[in-house]
């Protein structure tokens, strides 16, 4: 699961920095070509007699609606942003909120970690210091070679 995520996230990144669409004309195409299957799931959901519209209370409906929003605004910032940096920066950037989450998994909620999570853990962070390394070696050697 956690391969599928990451090539279909890698894959869409791409995807929109691409795209010779804007931030909100970006967003608003994906939403349209998913609102036939939101549309099912909210149907089906309906039909089941668990969907959350109309039947809990308001109050959450609103919260739901508000839901929406605060997903919509990174989404519009994250479109913006990837079409302003590299793929490598976005693809470096990426690994910081799986490694937050990571952090505070372990800090604050005291979830396991053993040492073969710690071993995977380092190997891919030595793999994006090793990338980051030559990047920033060959920065350095361009800017020398110029002056």
């Amino acid at each position: 699961m956690a391969l599928l995520l990451a090539l279909s996230f890698g894959f869409y990144g791409l995807l929109r920095k691409q795209a010779p669409l804007g931030a909100l004309e970006g967003l608003t195409l994906e939403t349209f070509l998913m609102l036939p299957l939101a549309l099912a799931a909210l149907l089906w959901f309906h039909w089941q007699g668990v969907g959350s519209p109309g039947h809990i209370s308001r109050s959450v409906d609103a919260l739901l609606v508000g839901a929406g929003v605060v997903t919509a605004v990174p989404l519009l910032w994250f479109a913006a942003g990837a079409r302003r940096l590299t793929l490598a920066t976005m693809g470096v950037i990426q690994y910081l909120s799986p490694s937050m989450q990571l952090l505070l998994g372990v800090a604050l909620y005291h979830e396991p970690f053993g040492g073969a999570r710690l071993v995977g853990f380092g190997l891919i962070w030595a793999g994006l210091l090793v990338y980051s390394g030559a990047g920033l070696c060959r920065l350095w050697q361009g800017r020398r070679l110029a002056a």
